[in-house]
C-alpha cells in the first residue's frame, strides 16, 4: 500500500477537508453578523420587487398581444368547471326525472311500450 503523506488522493482529500472547514468557519461568522441579515433582506425585497414588476410587464405585454394571461386563464379554467359542476347536477336531475332506476347503460331510456296487435301473417298467408 501507498505511504499516507505520499497518496497524492489522500492529499487531495485532505486539502479539500480543510477548505471547508475554513469556509464553513468564514460563512458562520459571516451569517451572525447583522450586516449580513441585513443585506440578505434588502436582496430579498429587490427580487420581490423585481418579480413583481416583470409579472406586469408580461401582464402589458400579453394584452398588447391579445392574449389572455395567467391569470385570466386560471380564472376561465374556473369558471368552466363550475359550468361542467352545473351541468352535471341538471343531468343528474333529468336523469332523476325519468326514473333513473332503470338500467341506461344501452343509451335508450326504458319507456313502456305499447302492446303488439298486429299479428304476423301465418302459414298461409291469412291473417288472424
Amino acid at each position: 500500500m501507498a505511504d499516507k503523506s505520499s497518496d497524492p488522493v489522500a492529499l487531495w482529500q485532505n486539502m479539500i477537508g480543510e477548505m471547508e472547514k475554513g469556509f464553513n468557519a468564514f460563512a458562520n461568522q459571516a451569517m451572525a453578523s447583522p450586516q449580513f441579515s441585513k443585506a440578505v433582506n434588502q436582496m430579498g425585497g429587490a427580487t420581490a420587487g423585481a418579480q413583481k414588476q416583470l409579472g406586469e410587464l408580461m401582464e402589458k405585454y400579453l394584452v398588447a398581444m391579445n392574449m389572455p394571461s395567467r391569470a385570466q386563464m386560471v380564472g376561465m379554467a374556473e369558471r368552466l368547471q363550475s359550468i361542467e359542476g352545473q351541468l352535471n347536477e341538471i343531468k343528474a336531475m333529468l336523469h332523476q326525472m325519468q326514473g333513473g332506476g332503470a338500467d341506461t347503460s344501452s343509451g335508450y331510456s326504458q319507456t313502456p311500450r305499447p302492446p303488439r296487435t298486429k299479428r304476423p301473417p301465418s302459414a298461409d298467408g291469412e291473417q288472424k
